[in-house]
């Protein structure tokens, strides 16, 4: 009796240590007067929240990597043409963060940014280039090792006059690296050795052509690897395609537009999974700011459960808790993080009515907190 206490007791006690998160927070800093990266203690059982540490001066890190091992955060900071990667230390325990170098980012404007092992990669926007940086020992990076020049562009002209990379994203092999390029149309495959010894980590071997117009944004994998989803942010459309062996076949397309007189303006921004598997979440920002549920079927298909107001003005990125019982999404004009409970069975959600008040949030991670 005394054994299966003690026992009992050591369950719940780490139960209670995976619902203590960490959530880190990029933003923007042009427009108000914070301090960079955020790190908040969370609760993912009771959405309970406080600050626990922040950088100071660090410009527009507006989307973030953490390091597979936890030490180490890679931000991009978006500048114009004085763009820069930065490299810092990560404490999970005391959520402190401290600069160890940074790197031109070789293109205006980065805005997506992962990292692995060995390397850190970076989609710049306005610069039109994806751009390769090696890590070091120490966790800083090295100058850019490889630098991708896109060209061409698409039927908008005012937002496709050019090349606009928008996201890079690991396959779940992690032998390839897949990058929409909004202003184009495309999906580049790219295959991905992250030890090249010439400087030539990126070789792309296929350009997935999407609909015309519809500026790709942000995709994501499904945890089985076989299904992958492409947001589109101009015409707010969700795409599924097949992953079989390297062949891409599209599966589905449907829309985040679901009021059939709206006629305003869609600025789709972020999708995520449910870590089940069984739901997706897409949000589009301009006059909608919403987020939609889809429920994801075993042939990869997408059927409609709800629409949400995102009880906020430009809903860009969005995180779920690793335990699915809550979604966080970052409203980068009403200058807060909304957050929602979420039924694990019918995916659904609702307002919690809390909400964490920070500038201009953009990007969302969750990690361990030690």
């Amino acid at each position: 009796m005394k054994l299966f206490k003690i026992l009992l007791s050591l369950i719940i006690m780490n139960c209670h240590a995976q619902d203590n998160l960490n959530l880190i927070v990029g933003t923007y800093t042009n427009n108000c007067n914070n301090k960079g990266i955020y790190v908040y203690n969370f609760n993912a059982a009771t959405a309970e929240f406080k600050l626990k540490n922040n950088t100071d001066k660090v410009i527009n890190p507006s989307y973030l990597a953490v390091s597979p091992d936890g030490k180490y955060i890679y931000s991009v900071n978006e500048n114009g043409d004085d763009s820069t990667i930065s490299a810092f230390t990560y404490n999970a325990a005391t959520g402190a963060i401290n600069f160890i170098n940074k790197k031109d980012a070789k293109g205006a404007d980065p805005c997506y940014i992962i990292c692995d092992e060995k390397n850190v990669i970076a989609a710049n926007y306005s610069g039109s280039t994806i751009a390769v940086f090696e890590r070091k020992e120490d966790g800083s990076i090295t100058a850019a090792r490889q630098v991708i020049k896109r060209n061409g562009g698409s039927i908008d002209k005012s937002r496709q006059e050019k090349p606009h990379p928008h996201m890079v994203y690991f396959s779940p092999d992690k032998k390839h690296v897949f990058a929409n390029d909004l202003g184009t149309d495309h999906v580049i495959v790219y295959s991905y050795d992250p030890d090249s010894k010439n400087d030539n980590f990126l070789k792309a071997e296929y350009a997935l052509a999407t609909k015309p117009g519809s500026g790709p944004r942000h995709l994501a994998f499904h945890a089985s690897g076989v299904f992958f989803y492409v947001l589109g942010e101009l015409d707010a459309s969700l795409t599924a395609y097949s992953y079989v062996n390297g062949k891409i076949e599209k599966v589905q397309e449907v829309s985040l537009v679901r009021d059939p007189l709206f006629t305003g303006k869609n600025g789709a921004a972020d999708i995520h999974l449910s870590n089940d598997g069984k739901f997706l979440y897409a949000t589009n920002r301009g006059d909608a700011n919403t987020i939609t549920v889809f429920r994801v079927h075993a042939n990869g298909r997408l059927g409609f459960v709800q629409q949400e107001s995102t009880c906020g003005v430009g809903p860009r990125n969005f995180t779920i808790t690793p335990n699915d019982n809550y979604i966080l999404i970052g409203h980068q004009q009403t200058n807060d993080i909304m957050i929602f409970k979420r039924d694990k069975v019918t995916g659904m959600i609702e307002d919690t009515g809390k909400k964490i008040e920070v500038c201009s949030p953009v990007c969302l991670l969750f990690t361990e907190s030690k």
